[in-house]
């Protein structure tokens, strides 16, 4: 079993790292109490560390989307096929979603939607070529071969370790990885969001996260447009 301060230095970094890329969002696009955010496959509590609370719409798979606990609105559906029209949202923010989504198709998909209905928007994923693999937590499996996963991942991960979980969803989130997980680099997220600006997040001086981020053309109020 995971010793409880090791668990508690992860959880404090991630948060970290949480509240500099909120803030950093905040800036970035002049989020105010009016402006209206697309969340993709987000929770609550992450729009709890900005000072200014936006409108937020938060979509997510139906089996994950959760019972509503506090002021944002909760739709089921799928980021690659959304129920919106062009342009509905001043903003569509995706934080480490992308890559769960599947093959490339998958995630060709989910690049057109996310611009499709979003004027802007703000598209963060784990890098592939940052040395931990973040999802599970361990150094350069993600840089082998997929049979060389399959042999060592359901045997041999700090996740593993690290989590509380039962064996059941350890199973799960394990089977997801080899799975559906497909990591991108600079070079996959320059194609999927051509013309974004790439941010590079750094933890001791490598590229950690990747932003691709669009900003809307021009403001307009979006109080009154339907979704």
């Amino acid at each position: 079993m995971a010793r409880p301060d090791t668990l508690s230095a992860v959880a404090s970094l991630s948060l970290r790292f949480r509240r500099r890329r909120m803030k950093r969002f905040e800036r970035e696009f002049g989020i105010g109490a009016g402006t209206l955010v697309l969340d993709i496959g987000g929770t609550p509590e992450c729009w709890n560390l900005m000072a200014a609370r936006p409108r937020v719409v938060l979509l997510n798979l139906p089996q994950a989307i959760g019972e509503p606990a506090g002021e944002e609105l909760r739709v089921a559906g799928d980021g690659r096929l959304l129920p919106f029209r062009d342009g509905a949202f001043d903003v569509v923010f995706s934080n480490s979603a992308i890559e769960h989504v599947g093959g490339k198709s998958s995630q060709e998909s989910f690049a057109r939607e996310l611009a499709r209905v979003g004027r802007g928007y703000w598209i963060q994923t784990p890098n592939r070529w940052f040395p931990v693999e973040q999802h599970l937590l361990t150094p350069f499996i993600h840089w082998l071969p997929k049979a060389w996963q399959r042999a060592i991942v359901p045997r041999c991960n700090l996740w593993n370790a690290l989590s509380r979980v039962t064996p059941e969803r350890r199973r799960f989130y394990v089977h997801h990885f080899l799975r559906d997980i497909r990591l991108l680099g600079p070079r996959e997220m320059r194609g999927l969001f051509p013309g974004a600006r790439l941010i590079r997040e750094r933890f001791c001086g490598i590229a950690k996260s990747l932003i691709a981020v669009r900003r809307p053309p021009a403001p307009e109020d979006s109080s009154e447009q339907p979704i």
